[in-house]
């Protein structure tokens, strides 16, 4: 259904809130801007943005397409400094706490991370080069030309979008929530408005080449090698890699209640778009389902996971931490599979699985009672840790942590207090955030972790906040006032 209110039905027109999917429309722009001359791919950031912080090395739009810039991302910036992912905020406001940010993640070209900073920046870049913003540049390039007339990039709450449909999450029982996204207007890393008939158009345009002056195809789907020649899959707003054997380019989206997927194989000439109005979907196992009918010839087939793994999923199931990071993760079995953030993980070796939705490799190793995780995606090491157990801390010793702390690059107060043993964490306005011990002194919940600073006293004068297995934010530091 379209709209549960109305009672209006879905249709290949009506359109959705794409997410990341919006990323590719942006760096095809980047790339046709690149052909006219209004800039270079391998332009230094600050020739056209020079408000953020000097990080002692240029970083490239190139850098910023592959997502290997070091840039923390910008929502999860929003998130760790207390703010409503409901509000409006405008550009304006992400760009000064962007320029907030002292400090880059890793140095530019080292890592891969995603960040949705590399693609608003890209926007605002495409802006100040053209002198157009990327709605009307990309609708004059992109959008009129293949005629993709239900696609539009929104950087404008206010306008209304004719056949938009709206974005649930499950309630309580049998219920609902809505979400119109009325109030987001950031494009760029997000923002694109499309239906299924547009999405189609812009996928024939991967076989055909219609716009431009040639180079856009070739500069979209080529992966780059980071500094030290390890290899990168993220190409320019699209993921370059396999599954069950065969090449595929793709790029998934998620925010508010909006799941969209849209996978190809070239090899096949065969697509699949997947668009979803409700949080609870899984648009790229969908995709995947779909695919497996149509090429079930082709494709590889699954081996059954314990004859390949050589032990049953059940006994790798529990927490893991990585303490570089500060990251915690939880494998769960169910049904003989073994699970990781909702994805079902294929046996590949002994001990060993792949997520076969997003690639990567996970190895466990160790004895029973001090077994260890290695996750590596995309070429890297993106999560090792061991498996934890529970952990408690009496309420005597969790007043240490109490008090109020301030980051002044994020501009974010959080206050920390014990309540019925608990150690509670409240991020400006936000609701209170129960906080759980993980190892000493570091404590997670909320989709972050927080790590204590002890003196030689044994007082705690400040803390690091850490979010995303990725990285995404690493050692945003708070003081304590007094």
């Amino acid at each position: 259904m379209g709209s549960l209110e109305l009672g209006v039905p879905l249709s290949s027109q009506s359109v959705f809130y794409m997410g990341s999917v919006s990323k590719q429309f942006t760096a095809a722009s980047i790339v046709l801007a690149a052909e006219q001359g209004f800039l270079s791919l391998d332009d230094n950031i600050r020739k056209y943005i020079p408000e953020p912080a000097d990080y002692g090395q240029p970083i490239t739009l190139r850098q910023m397409l592959h997502h290997t810039s070091g840039l923390p991302d910008m929502l999860a910036l929003l998130y760790i400094s207390g703010r409503n992912s409901e509000d409006v905020h405008p550009a304006a406001e992400v760009m000064d706490l962007i320029v907030r940010q002292k400090k880059l993640n890793f140095q530019a070209g080292e890592e891969y991370q995603y960040s949705n900073t590399n693609y608003f920046l890209l926007g605002e870049i495409l802006k100040r080069a053209t002198k157009k913003p990327l709605s009307e540049f990309a609708a004059q390039y992109i959008f009129k030309p293949l005629k993709m007339t239900h696609t539009r990039f929104y950087d404008d709450h206010n306008v209304v979008v004719p056949g938009r449909v709206a974005g649930y999450s499950p309630g309580e029982g049998s219920g609902f929530l809505v979400n119109w996204s009325l109030n987001y207007e950031l494009v760029g890393g997000g923002g694109l408005m499309s239906s299924v008939d547009d999405m189609f158009l812009w996928d024939g345009n991967f076989f055909e080449n219609k716009l431009g002056k040639g180079t856009l195809l070739k500069e979209m789907q080529t992966t780059e090698v980071l500094n030290g020649g390890r290899k990168n899959d993220y190409a320019l707003g699209l993921f370059v890699s396999t599954y069950r054997g065969s090449p595929i380019v793709e790029h998934d989206g998620a925010n508010f209640g909006y799941r969209t997927d849209i996978l190809r194989f070239p090899e096949q000439k065969f697509s699949v778009v997947t668009l979803c109005n409700v949080a609870s979907a899984d648009p790229a196992s969908l995709s995947r389902k779909v695919a497996e009918i149509y090429l079930e010839k082709e494709l590889q087939r699954a081996a059954d996971p314990v004859a390949v793994s050589g032990a049953d999923p059940a006994a790798f199931a529990g927490e893991y931490f990585d303490r570089r990071m500060h990251f915690p993760v939880s494998f769960t079995a169910e049904h003989g599979n073994l699970i990781l953030q909702g994805h079902v993980l294929e046996p590949i070796g002994k001990n060993q699985f792949q997520d076969p939705i997003i690639g990567g490799t996970v190895t466990f190793s160790g004895p029973k009672d001090a077994v260890q995780v290695t996750v590596i995606y995309n070429h890297a090491v993106t999560f090792s840790g061991a498996r934890i157990g529970d952990l408690h801390v009496d309420e005597a010793a969790l007043g240490v942590y109490a008090g109020t702390y301030r980051s002044a690059e994020l501009d974010a107060t959080y206050k920390l207090w014990v309540e019925k043993g608990n150690l509670m964490l409240r991020m400006n306005w936000n609701p209170a955030v129960k906080l759980r011990p993980i190892v000493r002194d570091e404590f997670a919940g909320g989709g972050i972790t927080v790590v204590f600073r002890r003196a030689g006293n044994g007082n705690v004068p400040g803390l690091s906040v850490f979010a995303g297995w990725n990285g995404a934010i690493r050692d945003e530091s708070f003081e304590k006032l007094n």
